[in-house]
């Protein structure tokens, strides 16, 4: 089992992502700022080269030596990314981080990208370009000259660029000699305050030593606890603080295969992706996270009793009011992968997991002592109709977890989830001593698991993706992981054989189903499938296997560590949206389900 390691034919997203729970940037290679949504995660791209190489903008530090190279890393145990070029005069350092730190008893993440360049060796010529547009491409803003710094004029809010290089370098894209270190920092509404030097290196300072504090505070086995601690890093950037919401990545379009149509606005807070991102941070010792999203949906909850609405949708923005409509923009796209859409049908979709999803979600609020969380009636009304839209909705068929857009089945993932809310309703019941939350949690989890085994195909001795059809679907190696079959029991091993069987590449790589769907059939893998597919070999016993499949797909990973969210098994090639909350959340998962299984006691003398 190997990774294929052909540079000609792998496709690697060459981006690190840095940000504050504020705002999300991804940085390329050679340090050019290609994405960049203000004031929110879900806004216009300030700087979108990643969709449209003319049309986008970027915000970039280039050297004129043609023939430079670069190497980037994150300084250790932060979201602060360092790129370093090499040229023919010289060599130099670009750091690139956004503010956060704790002052005056709150979080400061302001709308602030901070860039520092410092010379390293030489005296290397570079230019800077910086070219914010407004309404994904179609506002071009006027450029307005203060003493030390450019005005971007005419977008939603003002956008500065403050710096001690010449701004007339910057206006006319020219070349000059880097004799010193030189400073950038770009805000969106509220200016910088106070001195340029002064405060980027104060703001540096303080926000590494946010990060290496945060985590320290982060609960992790030995096994693979670098790309764990990248992974939690990464997972955290994805949650929009000043609401509680988490996206699902903080890009929209790019493609899960070329040429696919298959691409998605995915900056949005899908209840599914957040159950599973919220429960790689608890068991990763950071709850803050959690309380925070109960206020969301506590929110939600409230304007869907006011809206008198019979369901969750499956997805909300991250601000829960408007849903987003998707359209498409006159963009070029990904490597001229169209199209660009923004907004995401799938809120239409009937996808009744999601009640499932927000009990078990909820569940440590109410059961894990060392959280404080003070629950109102309207959680415990949350709960409750949770179990009712469940009654209601037990013989629904629905669009499944995978979205599909012209096909509704009764899912055996629904089932699973219905079972495990219910399951998580009757520990919720039991602490709050609510005798009829208790009722119908029993005996909705009985029903929830016929439904579950009418799935069931025994001649075959494996579950299929829905009532009364013959195909298997890679979500159903949850029914181990999440323990509704006994991962010892020889049903669930037959179950994760046949799983093998079907859907399991040679390297170690699953498809989400091998049925065509409306966009024809999947031709690339899913990779939360296969770190749910590592999970399980560890929790039936199968820990050499494991920890082989564990360590062939972290090769999957980009330069820095970062996880796409689809992967070219032939090739090896990075696709979909990125970085992916899923598939960083399976390796976390993976993990620990492998470190559980080989942790050995440590006794000191």
């Amino acid at each position: 089992m190997s990774t294929p390691q052909n540079s000609e034919e792998t496709h690697k997203y060459p981006y690190g992502i840095i940000g504050n729970c504020a705002f999300l940037a991804l940085v390329s290679d050679k340090a050019s700022i290609d994405w960049l949504c203000f004031p929110r995660f879900d806004s216009s791209f300030l700087f979108g080269k990643l969709l449209d190489e003319e049309k986008g903008g970027s915000f970039s530090i280039v050297p004129e030596d043609p023939n430079f190279t670069t190497t980037q890393t994150y300084i250790t145990n932060t979201n602060i990314i360092e790129t370093k070029f090499e040229t023919v005069d010289g060599s130099f350092l670009v750091v690139d981080f956004a503010p956060r730190f704790e002052q005056q008893q709150r979080t400061f993440k302001p709308l602030m990208l901070m860039r520092k360049i410092i010379l390293l060796s030489g005296s290397p010529r570079i230019k800077v370009i910086c070219n914010p547009t407004g309404d994904y491409g179609e506002i071009v803003p006027d450029k307005l000259f203060g003493s030390n710094h450019i005005r971007y004029q005419g977008l939603e809010q003002r956008v500065r660029l403050t710096t001690d290089i010449s701004l007339s370098y910057i206006s006319e894209e020219e070349y000059f000699v880097l004799t010193d270190s030189k400073y950038l920092t770009l805000t969106w509404g509220i200016p910088l305050e106070g001195g340029l030097k002064e405060t980027t290196g104060n703001f540096l300072k303080k926000t590494i030593d946010y990060w290496r504090t945060w985590v320290k505070n982060t609960t992790t086995e030995f096994f693979e606890q670098e790309a764990i601690i990248r992974s939690a890093l990464t997972l955290k950037l994805h949650q929009y603080e000043d609401t509680g919401a988490i996206i699902a990545a903080a890009t929209t379009s790019l493609p899960e295969a070329p040429n696919s149509t298959r691409n998605w606005d995915y900056r949005f807070c899908w209840m599914r992706d957040t159950h599973y991102t919220l429960k790689a941070l608890n068991d990763l010792s950071h709850f803050t996270e959690l309380e925070k999203y109960a206020n969301y949906i506590e929110n939600i909850a409230l304007k869907r009793e006011s809206r008198d609405s019979e369901r969750l949708n499956p997805l909300y923005p991250i601000v829960p009011n408007k849903l987003p409509e998707e359209k498409i923009l006159d963009l070029n796209g990904y490597k001229g992968n169209k199209p660009v859409r923004i907004g995401n049908q799938a809120y239409e979709h009937i996808q009744n997991d999601v009640y499932g999803q927000v009990m078990v979600t909820l569940l440590p609020l109410f059961t894990d002592k060392r959280l404080t969380y003070n629950s109102t009636p309207h959680m415990r009304e949350l709960v409750m109709g949770g179990l009712r839209l469940i009654e209601r909705t037990m013989d629904e068929p629905d669009n499944g977890l995978w979205e599909f857009r012209g096909l509704k089945q009764k899912h055996c993932f629904t089932f699973l989830f219905h079972w495990a809310g219910c399951q998580a309703a009757l520990r919720i019941a039991e602490e709050m001593e609510d005798f009829q939350m208790h009722n119908l949690s029993h005996e909705l989890s009985l029903e929830s698991a016929k439904r579950i085994e009418e799935c069931y195909d025994k001649e075959r001795g494996v579950y299929t993706q829905a009532i009364g059809v013959k195909h298997l679907d890679a979500s159903l190696l949850q029914l181990i992981n999440m323990e509704y079959l006994d991962p010892n029991s020889e049903k669930a091993k037959r179950h994760l054989m046949e799983m093998e069987k079907e859907l399991k590449t040679d390297e170690g790589l699953f498809f989400r189903y091998k049925h065509a769907d409306d966009f024809g059939e999947p031709e690339t893998t899913f990779l939360i499938c296969a770190f749910w597919y590592v999970e399980a070999l560890a929790r039936v016993g199968r820990i050499e296997e494991a920890i082989e499949t564990f360590n062939n797909i972290k090769g999957y990973s980009n330069h820095l560590g970062l996880l796409s969210e689809d992967v070219d098994a032939h090739t090896g090639s990075q696709w979909g949206n990125f970085p992916q909350t899923y598939s960083h959340v399976g390796l976390v998962n993976a993990a620990f389900a492998i470190s559980r299984k080989t942790a050995k006691p440590i006794y000191l003398k």
